[in-house]
């Protein structure tokens, strides 16, 4: 409906007045009983409805199943005997603690240039080369040999995965993750500092969260927000 204000609206009512008056003549003149005409109905303002606008939801997706056991230890065979050559039980015990640390028995050689040498009184240091599944990381292989005895140490800045290891890792540590991408090869060498590997996990809340997993010489995976 038009409001009238003003100027407007005294000519509105007094044209109203007028079309009063009209029709109040042309009923007094008619010869027809007035109850035989019809009279229209007024219509009543228009009622906007209450009912409420629809909106998208997010959708709830179906959380990953969670492991109940811990990630397996993998058996690492081909030990030698306890009086093979200094050099051998070095070798494996490499070869050993980085297949631990990976999470999976795979090929792995130790190269360590002058270590056939190492179980000479002294202390020796060496690079080395570790090549696990085909993925080459180099480290350090210290040596302390003495008469009848020998202890070793060999430290690396880095360390060879598997992704499955991680992404276990990120599924204990992430209770609601409904998907687990993490940025990695199925076998990977990545540094045992700094962020580590990062996953994103999508949420049963359809949210991503940024997860970085790094990893430890010893094989331990820490899982934190990134």
């Amino acid at each position: 409906m038009r409001l009238l204000t003003g100027e407007r609206l005294r000519f509105g009512l007094a044209v109203f007045g007028v079309s009063a008056l009209a029709v109040f003549l042309l009923t007094a003149c008619s010869d027809t009983d007035p109850k035989s005409g019809s009279t229209p109905s007024a219509s009543g303002p228009s009622v906007p409805s209450s009912a409420p606008i629809p909106t998208a939801s997010t959708p709830t997706l179906k959380p990953l199943p969670r492991p109940t056991k811990p990630f397996p230890t993998p058996t690492v065979t081909g030990a030698p005997e306890s009086d093979a050559p200094l050099a051998n039980r070095i070798r494996f015990a490499i070869a050993k603690q980085t297949q631990v640390t990976a999470g999976k028995a795979a090929k792995t050689t130790v190269n360590c240039p002058g270590i056939d040498a190492a179980d000479k009184p002294g202390n020796h240091t060496l690079k080395c080369t570790v090549t696990y599944a085909g993925k080459p990381f180099t480290g350090t292989l210290t040596v302390n040999a003495q008469p009848y005895n020998a202890s070793y140490k060999f430290t690396s800045e880095q360390v060879a995965v598997v992704k499955e290891k991680v992404v276990d890792a990120v599924l204990r540590a992430v209770p609601d993750a409904s998907n687990i991408a993490c940025t990695m090869d199925l076998v990977a060498v990545v540094p045992s500092s700094g962020d580590g590997v990062r996953c994103d996990v999508t949420t049963t809340a359809n949210a991503v969260v940024p997860h970085n997993a790094r990893i430890s010489g010893d094989g331990k995976i820490l899982v934190a927000k990134a």
